[in-house]
């Protein structure tokens, strides 16, 4: 049975996924440490320490879309250019050194969102678009607006930064119309995209997990 919200209001999956998810994002930008950061109020320590727990789920999500790469649906996901794991680990590397993975703690958040990831890429990996949705749609967007605040109130240069950089690709909106094309290719070619959909929801569910956890962790006096 397809999606009441895709059937009834020819909706494409991507409007869907926008509008089913819509208070979840806007929680998530109000949530934790991100909402320190897009205040300003956030440390050094914090911010490693949420890249330290996303990098995880984004380890995972891009081995299984390595895997799904001949996909029709996932492929514009898969391209290297949108790659952020090895990104990731080099920012920590800046920010906390070359022992950040001691130093910093991965928490039972950021085990449970890399475990959720890695569920959704199993068998067709129809459920990891819900996942690449929300990372790389929010990377391309809201991500460039968290690294004009960090630069700003954390006065951190591009080495620490590079999680933000896109050098592959020369026009980010471009791109984030090829992904919205091939998240709508997969929704009209589905029985059923249900799934998809609630695997959006749990998406963004687990980032404000995360986020929560990382500001109570770093809130712990030591």
């Amino acid at each position: 049975m397809s999606s009441p919200w895709v059937g009834a209001n020819h909706l494409s999956l991507s409007k869907v996924l926008r509008e089913r998810t819509s208070a979840l994002h806007t929680e998530a930008e109000r949530s934790g440490v991100i909402n320190d950061i897009l205040r300003q109020k956030a440390d050094r320590r914090s911010y490693a320490l949420l890249l330290r727990n996303l990098l995880p789920a984004y380890e995972k999500m891009e081995q299984a879309l390595e895997r799904q790469h001949g996909s029709a649906t996932l492929r514009v996901f898969a391209q290297p250019a949108l790659r952020r794991a090895e990104r990731i680990a080099a920012d920590l590397e800046a920010l906390s050194g070359a022992d950040w993975i001691c130093s910093l703690p991965l928490l039972t958040a950021g085990e449970l969102y890399a475990a959720r990831v890695q569920a959704a890429g199993e068998g067709d990996g129809s459920r990891l678009l819900a996942h690449a949705y929300v990372r790389y749609f929010g990377d391309l967007s809201g991500g460039q607006v968290l690294k004009r605040l960090l630069g700003k109130s954390l006065k951190l240069g591009p080495q620490s930064l590079s999680f933000y950089d896109f050098p592959g690709i020369s026009d980010l909106k471009a791109v984030k119309d090829d992904m919205r094309d091939a998240i709508d290719q997969s929704g009209a070619g589905s029985v059923d995209v249900e799934p998809i959909i609630l695997e959006g929801i749990r998406a963004f569910e687990h980032n404000i997990e995360v986020s929560h956890a990382v500001q109570a962790f770093a809130n712990t006096p030591a």
